[in-house]
C-alpha cells in the first residue's frame, strides 16, 4: 500500500554524492520554492539517528535557496532525506533527497485506531481492513453504505470517512446504544467529528428484514457473523423442543 509520493532531487551512495548531484540538478526549480515555508525531515529506514545528528545533515543542506520561514506543521514545503541502511551497519548504504508531493489515505489508519477509539467491543473490526473494505466497495460522498450487522460501528465509521452517508442495523439493540453518554454508536460517529454522514440506525433480525425489496443502497459493507464472542441474542434454532417453528412450505420460516 503506497503511502506517499515523492519528487525526487537526488540520491547517491553517500552524502559527499548526495550534496553533488544535488548542487548539480539544473532539472528541479528550486527558485519556486525561496519564499514559501518549509521544513527538513530525516527519515533512516533500519537504523534510528539521535536529534542532534540530524540537525546536523539537516544544517549540511543550508546551500539551498530557501529563505522562507520554518514551519513544523502544515509547511508549505517538506523535504525529506531517505537514509537506507544495512543491518547493524553504521553508515546508510543509499540515500535520496526529494520533496513530498501528497500523503495516501494510509494515515488515516492512525486516526481511526481501534486503540484510541472511545466504544468499541470483541468484534470491532480492524481500522485498516475496515477502511479497505470500505474503499473496495466505493464509498464515497452521495452514496448510502448500509451495514445489516453494524455492532460498534466500524465500517460505518469507514464509510463515512470517505463522504459516504451510514445506514447500519443489528439484531441486538445494546450494541447501537452502548454503555454511557458518549460511548455508543453515535458517540463514536462524534468522536471523530463525521455525525453528518451518519444517517441512521435501527435493530432488526437480518432474516426478517424490515426494509423494502428495492434497491435502496450503493453498497451493502458488513462482517457477517461467525461464531459466539459477544453475548448476542441467536438467529434460527438448534432444536425445536417444545417451541414452537413457524413453518412456510415445509420449511421453518427463518430458513
Amino acid at each position: 500500500m503506497t503511502y506517499a509520493i515523492y519528487h525526487l532531487w537526488a540520491a547517491g551512495a553517500d552524502y559527499d554524492q548526495l550534496h553533488h548531484q544535488l548542487k548539480t540538478n539544473t532539472q528541479t526549480p528550486f527558485e519556486s520554492f525561496r519564499h514559501v515555508s518549509f521544513r527538513f525531515e530525516i527519515d533512516s529506514f533500519k537504523s534510528k539517528r539521535s536529534t542532534t545528528v540530524q540537525r546536523e545533515l539537516i544544517e549540511s543542506f543550508g546551500y539551498l535557496p530557501f529563505e522562507g520561514p520554518i514551519v513544523m506543521n502544515n509547511a508549505d514545503l517538506r523535504i525529506v532525506v531517505f537514509e537506507e541502511f544495512e543491518h547493524k551497519v553504521t553508515a546508510p548504504k543509499r540515500l535520496f533527497i526529494g520533496r513530498l508531493v501528497g500523503t495516501s489515505g494510509r494515515l488515516a489508519m492512525n486516526k481511526y485506531d481501534l486503540k484510541k477509539r472511545s466504544y468499541i467491543s470483541r468484534t470491532s473490526m480492524d481500522a485498516e481492513l475496515s477502511l479497505v473494505t470500505a474503499n473496495m466497495t466505493l464509498a464515497a460522498p452521495g452514496k448510502i453504505m448500509y451495514d445489516p450487522f453494524v455492532g460498534t460501528g466500524s465500517f460505518s465509521i469507514a464509510c463515512a470517512h470517505f463522504g459516504a452517508a451510514a445506514f447500519g442495523s443489528d439484531i441486538d439493540p445494546r450494541s447501537i446504544r452502548g454503555i454511557s453518554a458518549g460511548k455508543s454508536l453515535l458517540g463514536n460517529f462524534e468522536q471523530y467529528d463525521i455525525v453528518h454522514n451518519f444517517l441512521d440506525s435501527f435493530a432488526a433480525d437480518l432474516t426478517h428484514t424490515p426494509l423494502r425489496q428495492a434497491q435502496l443502497f450503493d453498497g451493502i459493507v458488513c462482517d457477517p457473523p461467525y461464531g459466539i464472542r459477544e453475548g448476542p441474542k441467536v438467529l434460527g434454532y438448534r432444536d425445536t423442543g417444545d417451541r414452537k417453528v413457524v413453518m412456510v412450505n415445509g420449511k421453518p420460516a427463518h430458513l
